[in-house]
């Protein structure tokens, strides 16, 4: 499968000029190593049977990436293997415009959002699309099912997902400082983080400290 794990086939040139404007190719490399794998772990399985959502990245004939919103009752999308995950499709609009891409091109990007923890992961790969009655009888009320042959995994810090109607805590704005995520003190991951924020977390450590008992 034409799809790596490692930073360099993560990142593009223009992924990489953005890290050096704003300090972040240390931090970009780093999650590309600790994060990124090729097949589904137990705890990725475990979110994506636990949700009635996926949005579903897609090439059109003309190479333009379409999107869209799959909803289904919880666990609808089928986890067969480490390396396969199955998505019904339901009845439409009959355009078929997914589908359709999936047919002439292949490569999806699968998004999974968890409102609850709340973090988000995504999913690479090339997909094929089934009608036969073999795969299809295998969910309720479906007309087709997508077949995704994963190829990348890697998980994305969900502080910007809103809970409950309210909008999340992190969002900046002009009466509000949001505060520093906890992932940003993991040991492996400040010494990595662009000046910015080792700086803010040093103001932060060097207030705790003088506010203490």
């Amino acid at each position: 499968m034409d799809i790596r794990t490692n930073s360099e086939q993560l990142y593009g040139e223009g992924a990489r000029a953005l890290q050096d404007v704003f300090d972040s190719r240390r931090l970009a490399d780093t999650l590309a190593a600790v994060t990124v794998h090729d097949e589904l772990t137990d705890d990725d399985v475990e979110l994506i049977r636990g949700q009635s959502t996926v949005w579903l990245a897609t090439v059109d004939a003309e190479g333009w990436p379409d999107i869209s919103y799959k909803g289904g009752d919880v666990g609808f999308v089928e986890v067969t293997t480490p390396n396969e995950i199955r998505v019904p499709i339901y009845d439409g609009n009959g355009m078929w415009r997914t589908l359709g891409n999936i047919t002439d091109d292949g490569r999806v990007a699968l998004l999974f959002v968890d409102t609850e923890r709340p973090w988000r992961m995504r999913v690479h790969g090339r997909a094929r699309v089934s009608i036969e009655e073999v795969d299809v009888e295998r969910h309720v009320g479906a007309q087709a099912v997508v077949v995704v042959t994963v190829g990348r995994v890697f998980p994305n810090c969900g502080r910007y997902i809103h809970r409950n109607s309210e909008i999340s805590e992190f969002v900046p704005r002009a009466d509000h400082s949001p505060p520093i995520p906890d992932w940003k003190r993991i040991d492996g991951l400040r010494a990595v983080l662009p000046a910015r924020d080792q700086e803010a977390l040093d103001a932060e450590d060097r207030a705790a400290d003088e506010s203490g008992p």
